[in-house]
């Protein structure tokens, strides 16, 4: 496929930013066939989006393909591709109800799903889950999110909280801009495998309530820089980069 007609210029980089997204995920092995979603609103005062193609793997999104929407579900560029609608309607919903919530990730790693599915949920007892004290927000697990209505649910349950644990489902992360929305889900990723890993050893050593009172505030401060993550998430597509440069199709 070829650049989409009437694609300006900040759409089109808005599409290879989530294009190298979906290839790094693919690189983290954060996949899951065809399923799963990462989207990313389009600069504009209308609430478009992008989202993958329904039917395929993360490793063949690119630029060009990437699936541009509205909040009604209409696809607004030419493609052969289905939308899926388990992913429209959560990230829709997040996209129209939280005003900075301009990418949005969801994830179903072994680790994400299995502290989601744990009576205690996410621990703070390790370096990563202690940057998240008091951000991570809880969602019921209501079925597979193909129904509009549990949007609205979701949204209430999420709050002004980046970091969200689908209780039974997942993980998801969402934010004002697409590096640290990264971050963001990769430091919830790395908690729940630590704590994973750790459950077979017995109970954790608990962080101090001042500590993680004192992590939070140095977490949060970082974050306010525009730039946050931006580094990092650099990095990993160099790291792309040198497997298959594709992406930017």
């Amino acid at each position: 496929m070829a650049r989409p007609a009437n694609c300006s210029d900040a759409e089109w980089q808005t599409r290879l930013d989530l294009a190298a997204c979906y290839r790094v995920f693919h690189l983290l092995g954060w996949t899951e066939m065809i399923y799963n979603h990462i989207s990313l609103r389009v600069p504009g005062p209308e609430c478009h989006f992008l989202i993958n193609p329904f039917g395929l793997h993360y490793s063949e999104v690119k630029a060009s393909n990437l699936l541009k929407i509205d909040l009604q579900g209409q696809l607004l560029c030419d493609s052969p591709y289905k939308i899926n609608a388990a992913g429209f309607h959560p990230h829709a919903a997040l996209h129209g109800g939280i005003a900075d919530a301009h990418c949005v990730m969801h994830t179903h790693t072994t680790a994400g799903m299995a502290v989601a599915s744990s009576q205690a949920g996410l621990q703070i007892t390790n370096f990563y889950a202690a940057q998240l004290g008091g951000r991570v927000a809880y969602h019921d697990f209501e079925g597979i999110t193909v129904h509009a209505e549990e949007g609205t649910r979701m949204v209430q349950a999420i709050g002004d909280k980046p970091a969200v644990i689908l209780r039974n489902h997942g993980l998801l992360a969402w934010g004002p801009r697409l590096p640290g929305t990264f971050y963001t889900l990769w430091i919830l990723q790395r908690a729940c495998e630590i704590q994973l890993a750790g459950a077979a050893l017995g109970p954790a050593i608990e962080i101090p309530r001042k500590v993680q009172i004192k992590c939070q505030a140095d977490a949060r401060r970082v974050n306010t820089d525009p730039d946050f993550a931006r580094e990092n998430f650099d990095a990993m597509v160099r790291l792309v980069d040198r497997q298959n440069p594709d992406w930017r199709e």
